[in-house]
């Protein structure tokens, strides 16, 4: 007993000893772990922290940050799976932004409603308080976000490379941007995302926007280190650029010993080689600063950071540019723009519109694209998401955009696989969209009318689209004509005449408004059919025989015939527009003739009645030579009628 007791005393002291030896490894390579995540070198924090689980040590810390490598790297997809497993695993441990992180990612994924759920439970928790009120002030964000969305049209440039190319801002009839291609084999990489550091460079643009010939800046911007994100003056000759903390040779560092970003300022020379690179003096070693955009007279510099007074992880700033070249005190644009998350790549357009992105207010995954309207003395009005297809579930970002040509550029991770983090440039076109709408009323009452067929026919006179007139004679073709174009806009309604109005659109979005007025008379008094409310009399295609259904209603004429002698009647028949033209006039006559002699046969004098074929020359509707009708709207124009003679 005593030796099994012993033995048993060594096994336990061995297994405690392996146990504390394995906790002990597993705690220096989490610590490790610690050390790359805090440096920003997210790739290398990962593999540690995915090799510390996978050898069955799991917490709420590795779990957070190993989702974090992923987020920060816009993988939503793996990043969702971390975060749902420390949700799950460490409810008590789980701070309440990673479940607003979770509900981001489950966006990124069409999942929705199972983001609004963490958002919920965000909520509960306390979360940040712009986020909270932006999500409860519009819970039905995503209808809202299709209603209030403008209509662009997006496409991938040609100038896109394997590596993270984005960034794009005006620079003459150029384009400059940040790309990681330069020097790709064997270079460098940045340890975030282990893609090479960028540089900027330019392209030419055309008339519509596409880019070509793309070439490195010239000058001293470039370095070994990151440079993106440019801006410059009207004149050309000043250009802003974010670039890593490194001036004149020299790296600075925060107190954690990681390279922060700075905004530069470089004057050109000559034509195009930039130099006297210049720090400005709001950057800071401890906090970034970063996307300069100028406002449209130039006097104010937009930028993001996290410096001290911002609401989260980074806001919109600006500054005052002072006539003297120096800069005023960086004012925060303040709760209406910036959130308790991220909003960057601020951009001012022509318009004095504030585009930039942001993932605090409510949008459809990862980082949207935002815009506001900035009052004269700078102050933003309402943010609208500028919806589908400019955003998407991914990555959105650095929206420039000249509103007058309706032209622009984009940068988004869209059509990546999940997990990829190269971003891309896209063009983006705005599409030039008018609504015609209007009223069908009676010409001589002024009344509006109800039911009336309303048709917008393109210059060929060809159908676009059919509508009804509501019941206060309203009708609507929403979105549905083009800028700088002609339209015709024709009504009818049984009972009516037909009518018509031509229209040439603007070439700016909006609406237009084409009143339509139809000449009605509910029963002209020499027109028999109508008082006696006939149905029509129809005749089959290409056919002078009269069918059963019309025999019914000739009765009705035939009884009033004999009821008042000396009724004394005129008949016209007419076809529809297929067939030649005399054809058609031939045909005609012999209905005419037909519905005549069924009279005659059935006991009426033929001094009482006349007849008359006019073929296609008196057609019903919009159905003539050339238009695509339905066999029922050319059935209307195959007609008898009967008139009263005096």
């Amino acid at each position: 007993m005593k030796t099994n007791s012993v033995l048993q005393k060594i096994l336990m002291s061995l297994l405690v000893t392996l146990i504390a030896s394995t906790s002990i490894a597993q705690k220096n390579e989490i610590e490790k772990a610690n050390k790359e995540f805090d440096k920003y070198s997210y790739i290398d924090a990962r593999e540690i922290y995915l090799k510390v689980v996978e050898d069955g040590y799991a917490s709420a810390q590795v779990y957070q940050k190993l989702g974090d490598t992923y987020y920060y790297n816009s993988d939503y997809e793996n990043a969702a799976i971390w975060y749902q497993k420390l949700i799950g695993q460490f409810p008590s441990e789980t701070e309440s932004i990673y479940y607003y992180r979770t509900a981001q990612c489950l966006k990124s994924l069409g999942k929705y409603e199972a983001a609004d759920l963490m958002m919920d439970s965000y909520s509960k928790l306390g979360g940040a308080n712009i986020i909270i009120n932006n999500y409860k002030e519009d819970p039905d964000y995503l209808k809202s976000i299709a209603f209030k969305a403008k209509g662009y049209e997006v496409q991938k440039t040609a100038i896109n490379t394997n590596h993270s190319d984005f960034g794009t801002s005006y620079y003459g009839d150029k384009i400059v941007f940040a790309s990681a291609t330069k020097n790709t084999e064997g270079a460098k990489t940045f340890a975030w995302d282990e893609e090479p550091f960028l540089d900027l460079f330019e392209a030419n643009r055309d008339m519509d926007g596409n880019l070509s010939n793309v070439t490195s800046v010239d000058g001293d911007v470039n370095t070994r280190y990151h440079e993106s994100s440019a801006a410059f003056t009207k004149d050309g000759q000043t250009m802003y650029f974010t670039r890593n903390n490194f001036y004149q040779g020299k790296k600075g560092r925060d107190k954690s010993k990681t390279i922060r970003l700075k905004i530069y300022k470089a004057i050109k020379s000559g034509d195009n080689f930039w130099t006297n690179i210049e720090e400005l003096p709001f950057n800071g070693d401890n906090f970034s600063v970063a996307h300069p955009a100028l406002s449209v007279d130039n006097k104010k510099l937009y930028f993001a950071s996290d410096m001290p007074g911002t609401f989260g992880m980074s806001d919109i700033w600006y500054v005052d540019i002072n006539e003297d070249g120096t800069y005023g005190i960086p004012v925060n644009l303040g709760p209406n723009i910036n959130t308790e998350a991220r909003e960057g790549f601020p951009f001012i357009s022509e318009m004095n519109n504030l585009y930039f992105s942001s993932d605090g207010h409510s949008g459809l995954g990862g980082l949207d694209i935002m815009v506001s309207q900035l009052g004269t003395d700078g102050t933003p009005g309402e943010v609208t998401n500028l919806g589908e297809p400019a955003n998407s579930k991914k990555d959105d970002f650095a929206f420039i955009i000249e509103e007058g040509k309706r032209i622009g550029y984009l940068s988004s991770n869209r059509d990546g696989d999940q997990g990829s983090i190269s971003d891309e440039i896209y063009i983006v076109r705005e599409k030039c969209e008018i609504t015609i709408t209007g009223l069908i009323s009676n010409t001589d009452t002024g009344e509006p009318i109800a039911d009336a067929t309303v048709y917008l026919l393109d210059e060929n006179n060809k159908e676009i689209a059919q509508v009804t007139s509501d019941e206060n004679g309203k009708y609507d073709f929403e979105a549905l004509a083009a800028c700088d174009s002609t339209y015709t806009v024709r009504a009818g309604k049984d009972g009516c005449e037909y009518n018509e109005k031509q229209v040439k659109t603007p070439n700016k979005t909006g609406v237009i408004n084409v009143n339509v007025g139809l000449d009605c008379d509910p029963c002209p008094p020499n027109d028999l059919g109508c008082r006696l409310a006939l149905q029509p009399i129809y005749f089959d295609f290409d056919r002078y025989n009269i069918r059963p259904d019309a025999a019914i209603e000739l009765a009705k004429i035939l009884a009033a015939m004999r009821q008042y002698p000396e009724l004394i009647i005129h008949i016209e028949s007419h076809t529809d527009s297929r067939a030649p033209f005399k054809y058609n006039e031939v045909l005609s006559e012999k209905r005419a003739q037909s519905t005549l002699n069924w009279l005659v046969e059935k006991g009426i004098d033929r001094s009482r009645l006349t007849a008359k074929g006019y073929g296609e020359r008196q057609l019903q509707n919009r159905c003539s030579d050339g238009v695509e009708c339905t066999e029922e709207e050319h059935q209307l124009n195959r007609r008898s009628m009967f008139i009263i003679k005096n």
